[in-house]
């Protein structure tokens, strides 16, 4: 029995891992890499050349600065969720519980760029930010808690790019991408020896990846720029630490003769799975209007269909889970302009639409996410040729979405359900220096 549950409870916590490591880079795939960007909606992100964060937008552009800058920043993100009609069950039982929605943390995304033109045609750059991430941390006692009620993911690249400007219209630049992936994630897993009671499951894992971007520029006036990036995806082999342990006592009998406190420790074993983020295809289109006015569009396109399934192995390789993911290619559109009220000040403004790439069968507690409207504004303030100040405010909503989920043991059998109702929203407030030499 004891080798069963541990069993178990390992399947169970790894395909957790892998799920939400996938639906946070789907749903909340990270964008705060430039708040210059952030505020005009990141429409123009691989066509509009302001600073050093066209190190991340697009590699060609930095054959388009003048003179070596660099440009750190952040962007800090608020999120509210409200719960409503949640319920359930374990083991074929209802549970109690609270759904207060108050689970995701605020959080700084930070970012650094150096870019350096070494003549006319030949720059190098570097760059450092978070591609994904995201926390939710649901209250003691949440209802959904067998499903996940913690889970952390961080994942921080290192890029060094190089770009060369052929002539006035063409530009093409490549980097090479560094990505560390740090995760932890918790929930209780329904205790199939006492129907009464659960096991704290936990796993923390992490690993690193070699990816690559690529970017081209075209301007065929001067007053018009195209912008197209591909960034590759990444493979990951996620080595994880898993440990399940008791919530409250068990008596005799339940897992052996002899009672068995809580806090116990059931299982501590390694366990693995490789995982595969998608590549991204970008393009945008920046027009000057006038002296003063730019607009700008932009659409992003991910290739999520790569993830229909998850297989879960054990270090000797024997399949431990199995997962359908039923995931969808995602399309993200933006809009934007900035304006030139002076030499000094820039006025921006920003509408993107983000659809997500998950379905309604698969949709987790984890990330209840669906798609998205995120409404932007910022503005430049450079107070000498050398330095810019530039802030931004984004408002991120939700469509109204529903989480029915559930879980099976080995045999196929319903250990777990939860269903409720979302309304997800968020606040980004971003403030970025750059300095040119």
């Amino acid at each position: 029995m004891n080798n069963k549950l541990n069993r178990l409870s390992l399947a169970v916590a790894i395909a957790a891992a892998a799920f939400a490591s996938q639906a946070h880079a789907g749903g909340y795939q990270i964008n705060e890499q430039s708040v210059s960007g952030q505020g005009y909606g990141h429409a123009g992100r691989g066509s509009n050349v302001n600073d050093a964060t066209i190190v991340f937008g697009n590699p060609a552009g930095m054959s388009f600065l003048d003179r070596a800058q660099v440009t750190a920043g952040g962007t800090y993100l608020h999120v509210n969720s409200d719960i409503d009609n949640a319920s359930a069950t374990r083991n074929g039982q209802p549970i109690d519980g609270s759904s207060d929605g108050d689970m995701v943390p605020g959080t700084l995304v930070p970012f650094a760029f150096y870019a350096h033109p070494v003549n006319e045609r030949l720059a190098f750059g570097f760059g450092v930010y978070a591609p994904f991430g995201s926390k939710t941390d649901y209250e003691d006692g949440f209802i959904g808690r067998n499903l996940g009620n913690y889970t952390e993911l961080r994942v921080m690249s290192a890029q060094p790019t190089v770009s060369y400007r052929f002539n006035e219209q063409w530009s093409v630049g490549a980097g090479i991408t560094y990505n560390r992936v740090d995760g932890e994630l918790h929930r209780q897993v329904p205790n199939s020896a006492n129907p009464a009671t659960d096991l704290d499951s936990r796993i923390e894992g992490d690993d690193d990846g070699w990816g690559y971007n690529l970017g081209v520029i075209f301007q065929p006036v001067p007053e018009t720029t195209l912008g197209l990036t591909y960034r590759s995806k990444v493979d990951y082999t996620l080595t994880g630490d898993f440990r399940a342990q008791t919530t409250s006592d068990l008596p005799a009998d339940v897992l052996g003769p002899d009672p068995i406190p809580a806090g116990t420790e059931l299982s501590h074993r390694d366990a693995r799975l490789d995982l595969t983020t998608p590549e991204t295809v970008n393009f945008s289109i920046t027009q000057e209007m006038t002296d003063r006015l730019k607009l700008m569009a932009g659409a992003s396109w991910t290739r999520w269909s790569r993830f229909d399934e998850i297989l879960v192995t054990d270090p000797s390789g024997d399949e431990i889970t199995f997962e359908e993911q039923d995931y969808s290619n995602a399309w993200a559109y933006s809009v934007g302009g900035e304006y030139q009220l002076n030499p000094q000040l820039a006025l921006r403004a920003g509408v993107t639409l983000d659809f997500t790439p998950t379905s309604d069968e698969f949709r987790s507690a984890r990330i209840p996410s669906d798609d998205r409207r995120i409404f932007s504004v910022g503005a430049g303030w450079s107070p000498t040729d050398d330095l810019t100040l530039d802030l931004a405010y984004s408002y991120l909503t939700e469509r109204s979405t529903r989480v029915d989920q559930e879980r099976r043991d080995a045999e196929g059998q319903i250990t777990s359900t939860y269903t409720a109702d979302y309304k997800n929203e968020a606040h980004g407030f971003g403030a970025q220096l750059t300095y040119r030499f």
